[in-house]
């Protein structure tokens, strides 16, 4: 048995999605740049891919930038606004200290040419509140990006609250929706969003093509220089087969949204539950205010990377954290922002579902965690200093 659990990091690519792509690999080939008829055809498939993703959020199409991915998007984002912000003398963003790394390190490195970075904090469940951002809010800000769901804890922002303050006070509003597009329901205008970055295999598209929208009048900064594509806001030849097939897997997991979500949180909250009766274990974030499909614990005494190891040798693919970071010792940033310590953020486990997942394979998993982490705790010697009572335990 094979149990694919890590969808937070990729998603197996849809039928729809498939189908969609083929026949722009050898049938309308064209580069929709060119003026003869295979060229006209692709620009054609072009403008009809921006208006379906366009509708999904409801975005103008016009309104949507075709990117290499979320990577790419956030960073566009958050350039462009500085940008917009120091010709006007505003030097100051806000964004939290869980964010993807996309983001943090395009803050890092503005922070260095001159702006200043607020990171709110976001409490142990993993939730900004938007009256930090309204106290965190000045004269000078010109930026606020807030992620729409954490990629590692899978916990949902009041993003429409935040849109509402920050268009009351005049401030451009980010928010990185990978996580959340196709998963969640996404309306730009009701929520007041100003720039959303999306990318196409977190829902079931291919990988290397993304979405920045940005509200019709924000001038974007082109990261890329080259060509006038993308009204000449990022160059390069567009990528028609991916981009066809993000539209495709796009409008069909917006349509079956709320059936895939009902199932998901009946299989979300079973594995919760049966996750929960491990001593000495920790759901992190939110119980109830997090993806339907996301699922992220702590085990005190074992290292997260052994869990992983000998869970692959039993059929279950997981994660212990981001997959963009998977390769670091360091503990993950994510949890160290909701309070986790050191020790106990080594121990975690992230198990993120989709459609695709069965009654049957969560109960395997949870039996099967149960015995790994057992045995893990069984050759520890940290964890027999704990249950000698030589060391205190950290989650009681």
């Amino acid at each position: 048995m094979k149990i694919y659990l890590d969808n937070a990091a990729t998603t197996k690519m849809s039928k729809a999605a498939i189908d969609a792509m083929l026949p722009y690999m050898d049938g309308v080939y064209g580069n929709p740049s060119s003026l003869h008829s295979i060229g006209q055809a692709a620009s054609e498939v072009l403008t009809d891919a921006r208006k379906q993703i366009a509708e999904c959020i409801n975005a103008l199409p016009e309104e949507i930038i075709f990117t290499s991915g979320g990577s790419e998007a956030d960073n566009q984002a958050i350039i462009s606004a500085a940008r917009i912000g120091q010709r006007n003398g505003k030097r100051h963003i806000i964004s939290t200290a869980f964010e993807h790394h996309a983001v943090l390190h395009t803050l890092n490195a503005l922070e260095k040419d001159g702006f200043e970075i607020t990171l709110l904090n976001v409490h142990e469940n993993g939730i900004v509140l938007p009256e930090q951002i309204a106290d965190a809010i000045r004269d000078d800000t010109c930026l606020v990006t807030v992620m729409y769901a954490n990629n590692e804890i899978g916990t949902l922002q009041p993003i429409a609250a935040i849109g509402e303050i920050c268009r009351a006070n005049n401030v451009l509003f980010h928010t990185d929706a990978v996580q959340a597009a196709g998963h969640m329901h996404i309306n730009v205008k009701e929520q007041n969003i100003d720039m959303l970055s999306l990318s196409a295999h977190k829902f079931h598209g291919p990988k290397g093509i993304g979405v920045l929208y940005a509200k019709k009048g924000i001038p974007l900064a082109s990261l890329i220089e080259g060509g006038a594509q993308e009204r000449r806001r990022r160059a390069g030849t567009e990528n028609i087969p991916a981009i066809m097939g993000m539209a495709a897997a796009l409008k069909e997991s917006c349509a079956n949204l709320d059936n895939h979500a009902k199932r998901l949180h009946i299989l979300r909250d079973q594995l919760i539950d049966g996750l929960s009766q491990i001593p000495h274990s920790i759901l992190n974030g939110d119980a109830l205010n997090r993806l339907p499909g996301n699922v992220s614990f702590c085990f005190e005494g074992i290292e997260g990377e052994s869990l992983l190891l000998l869970l692959d040798d039993r059929g279950i693919c997981a994660s212990s954290g981001s997959a963009c970071t998977s390769g670091s010792l360091d503990p993950s940033h994510v949890l160290l922002a909701i309070g986790r310590v050191h020790d106990v953020a080594h121990g975690s486990l992230r198990l993120t579902l989709s459609d695709e997942n069965t009654e049957e394979q969560i109960e395997y998993t949870i039996k099967t965690v149960k015995e790994v982490v057992a045995y893990l705790r069984s050759i520890s010697p940290v964890w027999r200093d704990l249950a000698d009572g030589k060391r205190e335990f950290i989650i009681k």
